[in-house]
């Protein structure tokens, strides 16, 4: 009983607080679906914006491309999530292009933030933040959403490296990441140096900013472990902390470009979680957020699931994309690398 109380608590911390067919030559692509006859069956009607079973594999303004996690389907939302078309990839990738004529709809900037959620919330926590990059530069900040307590790192990884390849004429691409999302961005990392053959990254990708993140694992995930709330409401991205971590942390690489991170306090030595050693944000503990090669690491008096919303952390951000720290040159405070020698980096 109390460990299912417990797992209700973690929801609340977590939780906002306000809230297909295969595309021909691409071997990373999924499976094709069953024919969804979409000629007779698309009809525009609104949606949610995909919440827990939809993963953008195509970003551009307002406009997005989604993949059903459980049946594969594809389907076109409009800035307004609107459902435009839906059924294989193909023929929305062909509604889209349509649209974007007739709508004139305008290219990207050749410089993109690609900002991401955590574990079980969605694009509209990282609203304020990306409202505020885009204000303040002439950065294209686009939210991408991924079905977070649906599917594993590997997937959201794969969905992410479709919609990053989709990014078209942009020469630059940044990160800003909350939580699980950063997880999300080093397992990408990961697998271009795979197919790379270890050779390097994107070459595009300059600068990641990491909010909060689980770079160690998470200590409270493994508390609730074999807590059945636990387990029903953050699914498989929530057991990828548990019995899971060991291989999953095999497949995160360490950024080669330069990476920033920003962790949250509860502001004492003992932290605010009993159940954490240590400085904590009340999710995860100051120490989990650390990872060898860091350019800079800041600290901020913020609660983990409101930490995006901190006017000092969207500062903080803006000025490590732009100049690649967070208060000044003299004031970084980088993680040094350890030695090849010592094996892997975490």
């Amino acid at each position: 009983m109390r460990s299912s109380i417990a797992g209700l608590l973690l929801l609340c911390l977590l939780w906002p607080a306000s809230a297909g067919g295969q595309e021909p030559d691409d071997e990373t692509d999924p499976p094709a679906v069953p024919d969804w006859n979409v000629l007779s069956l698309n009809v525009p009607g609104r949606t949610l914006g995909g919440k827990q079973f939809w993963s953008d594999e195509l970003v551009h303004g307002q406009w997005r491309i989604q993949r059903n996690v459980v049946s594969g389907h594809y389907r076109l939302l409009d800035p307004q999530n609107v459902r435009q078309a839906w059924g294989a990839w193909d023929d929305c990738h062909a509604r889209w292009e349509e649209l974007r004529r007739t709508a004139q709809v305008p290219a990207l900037r050749p410089r993109v933030v690609l900002v991401l959620h955590g574990l079980g919330r969605t694009r509209a926590s990282m609203a304020g933040i990306a409202q505020y990059l885009a204000e303040r530069s002439d950065y294209e900040v686009l939210s991408i959403s991924y079905a977070s307590t649906r599917a594993s790192l590997a997937d959201h990884a794969a969905s992410l490296a479709r919609a990053v390849r989709r990014l078209e004429r942009v020469e630059e691409i940044n990160f800003v990441a909350h939580s699980m999302g950063n997880l999300v961005v080093r397992h990408l990392l990961h697998d271009q140096l795979v197919a790379a053959r270890g050779l390097g990254q994107d070459p595009r990708i300059r600068r990641i900013v990491m909010l909060a993140p689980p770079n160690n694992g998470a200590a409270l995930a493994e508390r609730f472990e074999h807590d059945p709330t636990f387990r029903l409401l953050f699914g498989q991205g929530g057991q990828q902390f548990t019995e899971d971590w060991d291989r999953v942390q095999a497949q995160l690489a360490v950024p080669a470009c330069p990476f920033g991170i920003i962790a949250g306090s509860a502001g004492s030595q003992q932290g605010g979680n009993p159940w954490l050693e240590g400085d904590d944000d009340l999710i995860v503990s100051v120490d989990e957020t650390r990872l060898a090669g860091a350019a800079d690491f800041v600290i901020v008096p913020e609660l983990h699931t409101f930490i995006m919303d901190h006017p000092r952390v969207r500062e903080y951000t803006l000025r490590f994309l732009q100049r690649g720290y967070f208060i000044s040159e003299e004031a970084r405070q980088p993680l040094a690398a350890q030695p090849e020698a010592e094996g892997p980096r975490r």
